[in-house]
């Protein structure tokens, strides 16, 4: 059994931890609502962008020497899995689930005999995944979201991606992040983003009404050729906001859960250590009447 002196340093070092994980929850609580209204307020703009890329995409995806980031490489052998991830633990399972989905598909992939490339964006899924797939990690992007996501850095990560399909490196890339829902909840999702795939709204929409016809000014490819790699762009920085928030949710909620287990933790210790310096009290009693007794 643990002493007096061991079971009051034990308290007081969970006392501290549990200082630390209050403070790191109100921290994350602070951060994660300006975090979440610049993730909200990104969704219209970003599915609205879409939305219309699919409508004009729609009658020009099969239409020979289109864009590339449309009519992709005529290939699907090379992929490009952009995983993003947090630069910093202490979340939960957030880095977890974004890796493990993205693991899947990567496995999938390659059970079909396709080649792999890999740009992590954030330590944390670069350090999970380097354990299976070190070789096919082509770099990691760190600190992108510090002190918050900004669309200039979305923008730079879009055009090395540009740069990298210009010079055949991938024929397909996906983006792997997780959807704020609610501070408990995130959902991890996967994007095409290269080749552009229309949504199924955009599909169901063209689908709908084969026989409208518009009239576009400028030309319907210039459009193509303006708006494509600004989409990407933006819907890197929709993930990046996304991910940001559901970094922030997660760490709350973990830091809350830590911050309860160390109160109940302290409850436990206490009464255990209530219960030893009584013990101690009445050995110490009992010792000194039966002294008194035996003189």
């Amino acid at each position: 059994m643990a002493s007096l002196k061991e079971l009051r340093n034990r308290i007081g070092s969970v006392k501290n931890t549990q200082k630390i994980t209050s403070a790191m929850k109100m921290v994350a609580a602070a951060k994660l609502r300006r975090a979440q209204e610049q993730a909200e307020a990104s969704r219209p703009y970003a599915e609205r962008m879409d939305r219309m890329l699919g409508s004009l995409a729609a009658a020009d995806r099969n239409t020979p020497g289109g864009p590339a980031l449309l009519a992709g490489t005529g290939s699907e052998q090379v992929q490009l899995v952009v995983v993003a991830t947090a630069d910093r633990g202490l979340c939960g399972a957030f880095n977890s689930s974004i890796v493990r989905e993205a693991r899947r598909f990567i496995d999938q992939k390659l059970a079909e005999g396709k080649e792999v490339k890999i740009l992590c964006i954030g330590r944390k899924g670069r350090d999970q995944l380097r354990r299976a797939h070190a070789k096919r990690i082509v770099d990691t992007l760190e600190d992108v979201s510090k002190p918050r996501p900004s669309y200039e850095r979305a923008d730079e990560i879009g055009r090395r991606m540009l740069a990298m399909l210009d010079n055949g490196e991938f024929d397909v890339a996906t983006l792997f992040y997780a959807r704020f829902k609610s501070a408990i909840s995130q959902i991890v999702t996967r994007q095409q983003l290269i080749p552009f795939a229309p949504d199924e709204a955009a599909d169901e929409a063209a689908e709908a009404a084969p026989g409208l016809v518009y009239d576009y000014e400028p030309e319907q490819g210039e459009i193509l050729q303006q708006l494509l790699p600004r989409n990407l762009s933006v819907q890197l920085y929709r993930g990046l906001l996304e991910n940001a928030a559901s970094e922030h949710g997660a760490r709350m909620s973990a830091m809350d859960s830590a911050t309860r287990n160390a109160g109940e933790m302290i409850k436990r210790l206490t009464q255990v250590y209530n219960r030893t310096r009584q013990a101690a009290i009445t050995k110490e009693l009992i010792e000194i009447i039966s002294a008194k007794e035996a003189m």
